[in-house]
């Protein structure tokens, strides 16, 4: 509820400054307001791409350790193709992917439309072998496979 309410007054106070002072996702020129236009404006940004990550950063100069790791993650299977969304520089963004995913932390990565987790999830799936599954889903072969049969 209290969330609702923040994200009211915030779409408030945009109105009333006009188009100048409003909240404009890096991805689209659309200011958003209610808490219902986030979340559908989120669920369009996770399924435009196959993989898509909300960071701290972007992947050319992430700007905390777990947005890294992620990248080096997908870096390392050869994902070079996909959507990151800096959440240092737009707050409403911020917030808003928490509550759209249930899950409180930033990095969060989405694969095929679908909330995966965060650093920890993403690295669990690399070491267990699911990330290579999930890419190959998606029409991705992982770089990981190539050298394991170059090292063979």
């Amino acid at each position: 509820m209290n969330s609702l309410i923040r994200s009211s007054a915030r779409c408030l106070r945009s109105y009333l400054a006009g188009p100048a002072g409003a909240r404009l996702w890096a991805a689209g020129p659309r200011p958003l307001c209610a808490a219902a236009g986030v979340q559908k404006d989120l669920g369009a940004m996770v399924r435009k791409d196959k993989v898509v990550v909300f960071m701290k950063g972007t992947p050319a100069q992430p700007m905390c350790g777990f947005s890294n790791a992620v990248v080096q993650i997908l870096r390392m299977h050869g994902v070079d193709d996909y959507a990151a969304y800096n959440v240092l520089e737009d707050q409403d963004l911020r917030e808003g992917v928490k509550v759209f995913s249930n899950w409180p932390t930033i990095p969060q990565v989405y694969i095929n439309g679908e909330f995966v987790g965060g650093c920890d999830i993403l690295l669990q799936m690399h070491q267990n072998g699911d990330l290579v599954d999930e890419l190959k889903k998606l029409g991705i072969r992982s770089a990981l496979q190539d050298a394991e049969k170059d090292s063979k």
